[in-house]
């Protein structure tokens, strides 16, 4: 089975996923190559129900493409009904990312190269409920955990490394 990592946006999942063994599919490049443009674009000119779709469908097709791929999801791949039964069937290969909303509230708001929709559309207070929402979410179907906050990438990898 595919091992996907979970977590909200800004916790690290593609800057940890080349570090550990296997093929790396980045959930969101594959999602806009599809679409021929950005997320944050699409989302703006089609809307959230839209992207989420799509999302589902590559989700999809993703868990299908082998045990030695590693899938790096979007933030909010888990609000969808649909995805979290799909990846309650990959059982045993599921790691969630964990950061605290300080560390990722920081890392967001530094990042000028990825514009996050729900980021920039919403107060902090307002994307602190976003994040406070999808914690349970993320643990339920978690089968590991790592904590990053002032970890590298290659020592979350380690983690990992170990399930």
């Amino acid at each position: 089975m595919a091992k996907v990592l979970l977590g909200f946006m800004g916790v690290g999942k593609s800057s940890v996923a080349p570090y550990l063994d296997g093929r790396f599919v980045d959930m969101d490049q594959v999602i806009e190559e599809k679409i021929g443009m950005s997320i944050a674009d699409f989302f703006a000119k089609e809307g959230e129900a839209a992207f989420r779709q799509i999302e589902s469908e590559t989700l999809e097709e993703l868990l299908q493409e082998g045990d030695d791929v590693i899938i790096s999801t979007g933030g909010g791949v888990v609000v969808t009904e649909h995805n979290r039964q799909l990846l309650a069937k990959n059982r045993k290969h599921n790691v969630w990312l964990h950061a605290s909303f300080d560390v990722v509230y920081d890392r967001i708001q530094k990042d000028s190269k990825n514009q996050r929709p729900l980021f920039l559309n919403h107060s902090k207070e307002d994307f602190k409920a976003i994040y406070d929402g999808r914690m349970a979410l993320y643990q339920d179907l978690a089968d590991l955990v790592v904590i990053v906050d002032n970890r590298t990438p290659e020592e979350v990898a380690r983690f990992i490394k170990c399930m």
